[in-house]
């Protein structure tokens, strides 16, 4: 019968635990199905597309990946009757709600390539949000690399034949 109260006072302990380890985790941006469009020979930029969720407003103000020398959060916007492909300084994360980057909208720009990016490939990529307090938080991500006809079945957006 000892063991009873030292239980009790273990399940108190344990939810405490939980919350502190919890705390800091809820505040992480999640990214979710990223990819990478493979690049055929002399190619010397693609893009990267994910989904991006944060808990808290925040805006994405930096991408990085050591297979590009440039890396860009571009959008793609009507000009008149010209699509038309420009990079972004920030891109905004409404609280709660997702961000898709992908064909032919917000996607992650890759130029000037260091090397071919093949199908089957693991891209490495760092993302830096802030959030209002101007506080940073940054997320490490690998992307899968997929051929332009793969990442079209996957993709369903419509936009996998934009071409940069």
């Amino acid at each position: 019968m000892k063991m009873l109260p030292s239980l009790s006072v273990l399940r108190v302990a344990v939810p405490a635990l939980l919350l502190a380890v919890a705390g800091p985790v809820l505040a992480q941006v999640k990214v979710t199905a990223p990819w990478v469009r493979a690049t055929v020979a002399q190619q010397s930029s693609t893009g990267a597309f994910m989904q991006l969720q944060s808990p808290k407003a925040v805006k994405l103000v930096s991408v990085s990946t050591p297979v590009a020398g440039i890396v860009e959060v571009h959008e793609m916007a009507m000009d008149g009757p010209v699509m038309r492909m420009r990079a972004v300084p920030a891109l905004e994360l409404p609280a709660g709600k997702p961000v898709e980057l992908k064909p032919g909208g917000y996607h992650v720009m890759l130029m000037d390539l260091k090397g071919p990016v093949k199908e089957g490939d693991q891209v490495p990529f760092t993302l830096v949000f802030e959030g209002a307090d101007q506080k940073r938080e940054t997320v490490q991500i690998k992307a899968s690399v997929k051929a332009l006809g793969a990442a079209a079945k996957d993709d369903h957006s419509g936009h996998a034949g934009h071409q940069h």
